[in-house]
């Protein structure tokens, strides 16, 4: 929005320079975007009179102009004119000899021949418009001799402001000048509105078919207005320094009441109206032509202004071209209403235009004022263009409500971080022309109909914000105690964990949390996944179950890119349904290896990994907790190669070799090792013991036990852990095999018993009582057998 600053000191007049009002009022949060002069400095330009006009004896398009320049110059001077429209009697700018305008000095000099003493002037050369197709023309009435730049009033300032959706308050230059007057607490003049007294009982009866969507309409009748009445000279110069063209009379000031008010409104032929004035919805199929020469075809959520034939407007956004103002009327219906502005957004937009109408009513104007307005207009209407007014109809029905916020000053010394006391509040809610009461340091504030964007305490602070001044706010270090925070030794950090897998040479990813819906049904097997309302892509479309799938496509990645060693992981959080329908989220730790155990190097074979490799690493992050690997399928998982990880009766995540149907499927040419956990069971951990170290040696016994193929080793290794005697430290198997000389469906398992006592030196004696029950255990609960 754009708007003579002479305009704004008419209403609010504070003591400071251009620049620093543009300071004030971007500080109170109306950015001001640009201030720019009207024109550019000059002097000894002059309002002049033509008094003769004749051609020039050597240029056809010359002409020798005799001027009335008034008293500072010697009357009459000849002008040597090119202007296609100069004639005898108008009235123009003239520039007298020394004057500079922008780079041109006005010198006595002759053009072919003839003596010229000065320039009538264009627009263009004076900087005002880029109008230059001929001279500016002044009205009849223009003082001859007076100061061009006065008689004009281009000392003046263009502001523009870039506001945001929330001030449509400030739509308007009374708006913008009651802000001011609140900012700086300076008087505001009133807009002084003149009710218009009926002189003919013409009326329109108007019809409110969507009383929601249009809760007020007034309307009134004029008839005998003069046809060529011309706008004034101020309100054409209002206009044009707010970007708008001067088009007629009746137009031009419907135009300025909207940029002076806000308050958007209409004028139609009343010749061209058929029977009554109708506020409705668009039917289906219908259409209709626009002022800006375009037919839209409506729908049926697009509000419309009728008459009992035809549409004549487009409620909120745009008249008809078939209902408008011409240069041959005489009678009109003058309109303003009051509109929805959920039934105005978007409206415009969809249709690919915008108007100075639509923008306002969709942000919301002043309800209270409409009547007020309508008065305003018809009261301009008659005193530039004649004619008699009708009565105002108005029709209403349920209005927005403004509901009363209490505002609490300790509320706002908290929030604000300043202390405002009673009175300070009392007189900022004033200087906004607020309705409130005070009771015991508490508001009861109602806001104003022109403001649309107060409805809770925290809006009504940041208005105390703004009139105190945000400059007036010191800048505070924030303060705040410092503590050491507990860092008990039986949880460990997710930092840690993830330091453990880099040390075993992992490195970390982070992928989305959105992932191919795919995935959850080739992996996991998860029919029903957390589906996206608005995925950023269509190929992420739900939310993730499992990490499996990410750290899959991390290693297609690094194969399209001849990476053939793979170790990766990711800690993440992932989302399931839980038996009661309700959405939670699980914290996971995944890993994959691919490739060789071992980088490429001469001091190790190469081999590939496999499944106890991983299984390592796991047991790392796990210790010094007990876990068990029990041989379950899984849908990724090869079927005979996946084991469920159990804690105890919990599970707590799973381990496995992909299955060849998804490695054939994400093209992968190797075996792919997979892991994923609960990472809450990896954050607790048993405090650390200190234990004497003994002084005496440890005594190494290996058992070799024939089982049936089908036991597994991990159980035997438990069952043995059960029954140790405390000078056993350690059981751990070193050897499996498999042949004839053990039997069909058996295997050889050879156990390592490390014995240590803290108090003796252990005989074999000792030894061997403890190996026969631990032998003992073997047989009685597998079944095992010595091996020779």
């Amino acid at each position: 929005m754009k708007f003579s600053e002479n305009w704004l000191r008419i209403f609010v007049n504070p003591s400071c320079s251009s620049n620093d009002l543009a300071h004030i009022l971007t500080m109170a949060g109306i950015e001001v975007e640009n201030v720019e002069p009207v024109a550019a400095p000059f002097e000894k330009v002059v309002v002049a009179e033509v008094l003769n006009v004749e051609k020039h004896p050597d240029a056809d398009r010359l002409s020798v102009c005799l001027v009335n320049a008034g008293e500072l110059a010697e009357n009459p001077i000849q002008i040597v004119c090119g202007a296609p429209n100069v004639q005898a009697g108008i009235k123009v700018p003239c520039a007298l000899v020394g004057s500079q305008l922008s780079d041109l000095t006005i010198e006595k000099t002759k053009l072919r021949g003839v003596e010229s003493s000065g320039m009538l002037c264009s627009a263009r050369e004076l900087g005002i418009s880029e109008d230059a197709a001929g001279l500016l023309l002044l009205p009849d009435t223009a003082p001859v001799g007076q100061d061009f730049r006065n008689y004009y009033a281009l000392d003046d300032n263009v502001i523009t402001l870039s506001l945001t959706p929330n001030r449509a308050d400030c739509l308007g230059v009374y708006g913008v000048a009651r802000e001011i007057s609140a900012v700086t607490n300076t008087e505001l003049v009133p807009l002084r509105i003149e009710p218009v007294q009926d002189e003919i009982k013409d009326r329109l009866d108007i019809n409110i078919h969507a009383p929601k969507a249009c809760p007020l309409y007034c309307g009134r009748i004029m008839r005998g207005i003069n046809p060529d009445a011309i706008a004034p000279l101020w309100m054409k110069q209002r206009l044009e320094r707010s970007g708008l063209r001067s088009i007629n009379a009746v137009v031009d000031i419907t135009n300025y009441v909207l940029l002076e008010t806000g308050q958007p409104m209409h004028a139609f032929d009343l010749a061209k109206l058929d029977g009554h004035v109708h506020v409705r919805y668009a039917k289906i199929g219908e259409a209709i032509q626009l002022l800006n020469e375009s037919r839209v075809e409506l729908t049926s959520d697009m509000l419309l202004i009728s008459d009992d034939r035809k549409p004549l407007a487009l409620a909120g956004i745009m008249g008809s071209s078939n209902s408008g103002v011409t240069e041959g009327t005489v009678d009109i219906f003058l309109e303003c209403a009051f509109f929805n502005p959920d039934v105005i957004s978007g409206k415009s937009f969809r249709l690919g235009f915008s108007s100075d109408s639509a923008y306002r009513f969709e942000r919301g104007v002043d309800f209270a004022a409409t009547r007020n307005v309508l008065e305003h207009a018809a009261a301009l209407i008659k005193s530039i263009c004649g004619g008699k007014a009708g009565p105002i109809n108005e029709v209403s029905h349920q209005l927005p409500q403004r509901h009363s916020v209490s505002v609490r000053t300790n509320r706002v010394q908290r929030v604000l971080g300043i202390t405002l006391d009673k009175d300070q509040v009392s007189g900022y809610f004033t200087r906004q022309q607020f309705d409130f009461l005070e009771n015991d340091g508490v508001f009861t504030v109602t806001p104003p109909s022109y403001r649309f964007d107060l409805a809770i305490e925290e809006d009504f602070i940041e208005e105390l914000a703004r009139i105190h001044g945000y400059d007036e706010i010191a800048a505070q270090l924030p303060t705040a105690g410092l503590t050491m925070l507990a860092a008990p030794e039986t949880l460990r950090m997710p930092a840690q964990i993830k330091q453990m897998l880099v040390m075993r040479d992992y490195q970390e990813v982070v992928n989305y949390a959105f992932v191919d819906k795919d995935w959850e049904t080739d992996l996991v097997q998860n029919k029903d996944p957390i589906a996206l309302k608005n995925p950023i892509a269509s190929h992420l479309n739900v939310m993730r179950s499992s990490l499996m799938g990410g750290l899959i496509a991390n290693l297609q990645f690094n194969l399209n890119r001849k990476q053939d060693r793979v170790r990766l992981f990711e800690v993440g959080c992932c989302f399931e349904r839980s038996s009661a329908g309700h959405c939670q989220q699980i914290e996971k730790l995944a890993g994959l290896g691919y490739g060789g155990v071992y980088a490429e190097q001469w001091g190790e074979s190469s081999r590939t990994i496999d499944l106890y490799d991983v299984k390592s690493d796991i047991e790392i992050l796990y210790h010094p907790k007990e876990i068990d690997f029990q041989a379950i399928s899984h849908p990724a998982f090869h079927p005979g190669k996946s084991a469920q990880i159990m804690m105890g009766a919990k599970s707590v995540g799973w381990l496995g070799e992909l299955h060849p149907h998804w490695q054939k499927n994400y093209d992968i040419p190797k075996p792919v090792i997979l892991f994923e956990l609960r990472l809450d069971s990896l954050l607790s951990v048993q405090l650390m013991q200190v234990r004497e170290m003994t002084k005496f040696p440890p005594v190494r016994r290996d058992i070799a036990v024939v089982v049936d193929n089908r036991i597994n080793v991990q159980s035997i290794i438990s069952s043995l852990y059960e029954k140790k005697p405390a000078v056993v430290t350690e059981i751990a198997l070193f050897d499996i095999y498999r042949g004839k000389s053990v039997g069909e469906n058996k295997k050889s398992l050879a156990f390592r018993v490390i014995l240590q006592d803290a108090g003796k030196t252990l005989t074999d004696e000792d030894a061997d009582i403890i190996i026969s029950n631990l032998l003992q255990v073997l047989e009685t609960k597998f079944d095992a057998i010595l091996r020779n």
